[in-house]
């Protein structure tokens, strides 16, 4: 329980530590750097007026700034910085400043095309000053200096570098200066002529290749030579005008963790058309784009929704968090042999499986539903805003699938150190790879969509993705004063929601039929073609075949004990008979462990052939090694024989063991107890399993009087020792708590292997005294495999 409750209240944990880094964040946020620049002005009565606006504000500040009507900014070409411009012979303009802008034209019509371009870069600089962006809207104008995301300043005019004005030719002296105005304020800028060469290229592969041979990766020497556009006008001529625009998409800057630059294509679309215009109509015709500007917006302040940033991350992490708490669990009970123990007192597959993953998935359950609370009782915007509905859907979706996976999983496991290791390194890997891999792709927008489905077919990225689409909405709606995801937002064709709802139900299921056939494989041992094998109606035929073993030579006969061959020939002929007066016959029932590090093969059990009627009480006897705890293994399903089998109320081991196991006991060599139950648990728990025939399983009084009854015939009812956690029981109590529950529910048959280990003689010699009782009154055929016996009487 309490381990339980520690797992619920690590969601909250999560939520409220990123709500302390909201508030810790949001507090560095309040600076002044990070808010509209404001100078004081002298109202003239001795007083400072605080002014803001974007005239006093940097390129950082400006975003906050209210911009009711926001600055108008001439168009500018993206000019190549001078030391990585493409040039034809030499490196020395790069060292004097004096490099050329190289452009491309390519195209079906040669003289079409030259005479087109021609008039791109043909009109001198002529500043009216009483409307500088209409005297610019003219010119072919560019700049060096990269752009950022927003426009409301323009980087370019706000840098110390000149505006590049592209000219055929330039004189010695061609630089001017103009006067901009920002808001209320002036801005001079110097504009410099800068030379731009127009060059043929005879196809568009000759400007692909000459591109990428200007990428650094494109050529030996790992230089840079980058041109200012490329045009290629195809099949234009007098009556038609196509043409296709290269520009150098980098400047966008998109690395994924942050919003993409804006690219100054305008101007080279608006050169390409006014070029043809002029081409058409004359040098005085003209298309003129004047300025760009941005949207007009509101005073804003910083505020980085975290919760929607870190959720995909912190959050995949936390729904992971529960895989290896059920593949933990279901190695615990593989480990310690407490579900082969349950198996053995009738508790079927079906059965364990139902019930195992229902408490798992209520579990699960209560875990997701505290983790949505949670978070939006303490206001987090990636649950406030988005449809919880569609937050329903999704986790249960996943946390059925995060099950069936736990149980696929835990069948390649036999160690609880390992399975943990391996757990938390998916928990920790799959939140890593999500938040540092996958999400890159998923802001890839070049990548392609058959790609990211691909690699949502791993769980882990899928839930990665249904997160990451919430906090992109919720972050989204946050930033906009709107509602998150909705329903009919997952027909978007850039919501993700619905292929990942669909690939995670479909897993579920392929996933669950998988763990299910692969649990009867792997822990059942039973055949991988098991589904085919028809079940067999006469079980009674089915064992009746006499041993073909002593057909053999007389020789081999004569080499055993004269009892030995009596109870062999018992076997032999109760096989051949109908009758079902024994309850346990043993037909040659052998077991060879393979041999190991080059070692022999060692023959645990050698042909073992037994009788054992109904109510009689067995001893074997023998050292260490002699072959007790195999053949007990083997008759209680632990093992498979490697030849041989043996019969229990008719029921062969090798086919038959699911059916055994509904009417018989077991008190294995070692303690196979749940170190958080209580000794009265395990009797009810036991109890239950065994069905204590008709009223005892619908009067709680009756199970209670049965359990009492057993703790009292082993001495641990008394002094509060029934209700005390078995893993704080001394060996001896361990020890007579597996004997109660091997007789508990009056089981047909009864295996005790050396349950005298550790006892004083005196809870010895009680425990002779519980085994004759129960021989008395249920009758059971028992198996004592003691490697020391001290008789008292005959049992």
């Amino acid at each position: 329980m309490k381990t339980n409750i520690r797992l619920i209240l690590f969601p909250l944990v999560i939520c409220l530590l990123l709500v302390l880094i909201q508030k810790t964040v949001n507090s560095q946020l309040d600076k002044h750097s990070l808010r509209c620049g404001c100078i004081c002005v002298d109202t003239g009565k001795g007083q400072c007026e605080k002014t803001c606006g974007i005239e006093y504000s940097n390129l950082d500040q400006v975003f906050f700034c209210p911009i009711p009507h926001p600055t108008e900014w001439p168009l500018l070409l993206q000019v190549p910085a001078q030391q990585f411009r493409a040039v034809r012979t030499g490196d020395t303009c790069k060292k004097t400043g004096s490099c050329p802008v190289t452009m491309l034209i390519t195209g079906n019509n040669q003289t079409f095309g030259q005479s087109v371009s021609g008039n791109m870069f043909s009109r001198p600089l002529n500043i009216n000053s009483s409307d500088i962006l209409l005297s610019l809207a003219d010119n072919a104008l560019g700049s060096g200096i990269t752009s950022r995301y927003t426009n409301f300043l323009d980087a370019a005019f706000l840098s110390n570098a000149p505006i590049d004005l592209i000219q055929p030719q330039c004189s010695s002296n061609s630089q001017i200066s103009v006067a901009i105005q920002l808001g209320s304020a002036a801005l001079q800028k110097d504009v410099r002529c800068t030379q731009g060469l127009q060059l043929w290229r005879n196809s568009s592969s000759e400007i692909n290749d000459e591109i990428y041979k200007g990428y650094r990766n494109g050529n030996s020497e790992r230089k840079i030579n980058e041109i200012l556009a490329a045009y290629d006008f195809a099949n234009s001529n007098e009556n038609l005008f196509n043409v296709t625009v290269w520009y150098n998409s980098t400047y966008k800057n998109n690395t994924g963790d942050q919003p993409p630059a804006l690219t100054r294509v305008p101007r080279s679309i608006n050169l390409a058309s006014n070029a043809y215009l002029q081409f058409l109509l004359g040098p005085t015709a003209k298309m003129l784009f004047e300025f760009v500007k941005e949207m007009p917006k509101p005073e804003t302040e910083l505020r980085l929704d975290f919760s929607s940033l870190l959720g995909p991350l912190f959050f995949t992490w936390v729904i992971v968090q529960l895989f290896p708490v059920v593949l933990i669990s279901l190695v615990y009970e593989k480990e310690h042999k407490l579900r082969i123990m349950m198996k053995m007192h009738g508790l079927g597959d079906g059965p364990y499986w139902m019930i195992s993953y229902a408490y798992f998935l209520a579990i699960s359950s209560i875990y997701m539903l505290c983790f949505v609370v949670f978070g939006s009782a303490i206001g987090l915007n990636f649950f406030r805003l988005n449809d919880y509905s569609i937050h329903f859907v999704f986790y249960f979706l996943y946390i059925n699938l995060q099950i069936c996976l736990a149980f696929l999983v835990a069948d390649w496991f036999s160690s609880v150190k390992t399975a943990t290791v391996v757990g938390y390194m998916m928990v920790f890997g799959t939140g890593l790879l999500g938040g540092f891999l996958f999400q890159f792709f998923l802001q890839d927008s070049s990548f392609p969509k058959a790609g990211i489905i691909a690699m949502e077919l791993f769980p882990g990225f899928s839930l990665y993705r249904g997160l990451y689409e919430f906090s992109q909405y919720a972050f989204t709606g946050n930033f906009m004063g709107s509602d998150g995801m909705r329903w009919k937002d997952l027909n978007d064709s850039s919501n993700g929601m619905r292929e990942v709802l669909i690939i995670i139900a479909v897993e579920w299921l392929v996933v669950l039929c998988v763990a299910y056939y692969a649990d009867q494989v792997v822990s059942s041992g039973k055949s991988p073609l098991f589904f085919l094998r028809k079940q067999q109606k006469n079980l009674s035929s089915s064992f009746r075949k006499p041993s073909s073993r002593r057909l053999g030579s007389k020789l081999f006969v004569q080499m055993e004990k004269f009892d030995v061959d009596q109870e062999r020939e018992k076997v032999e002929q109760l096989l051949l008979e109908s009758s079902t007066s024994h309850s346990i016959i043993c037909n040659n029932l052998k077991k060879i462990y393979p041999g190991t590090d080059g070692n022999p093969e060692k023959c645990a059990v050698r042909e073992l052939s037994l009788a054992l009627p109904e109510g009689e009480c067995f001893g074997m006897l023998g050292p260490n090694g002699a072959g007790k705890t195999s053949f007990i293994n083997m008759m209680i399903g632990l093992v498979k024989p490697s030849s041989g089998t043996a019969y229990v109320q008719g029921l062969d081991i090798r086919t038959d063991m699911d059916k055994i196991y509904t009417s018989m006991g077991v008190c294995p060599q070692h303690d196979l107890l749940w170190d958080t139950l209580t000794g009265r648990e395990h009797l009810f728990f036991y109890g239950r399993l065994k069905n204590l025939n008709g009223a005892a399983l619908t009067h709680f009084y009756i199970v209670k009087q049965a359990v009492e009854e057993s703790l009292k015939s082993v001495n641990l009812f008394h002094g509060g020792v029934a209700d005390k956690q078995s893993g704080k029981y001394s060996g001896g109590m361990k020890r007579r708590l597996s004997v109660a529950i091997s007789l508990i529910g009056e089981p047909k048959v009864v295996y005790m292997d050396e349950p005298s280990t550790g006892l004083d003689p005196a809870s010895r010699n009680m425990l002779w005294d519980v085994v004759k009782r129960a021989k008395r009154n249920r009758a059971p055929v028992m198996f004592l495999s003691l490697f020391r016996f001290f008789a008292r009487g005959n049992l």
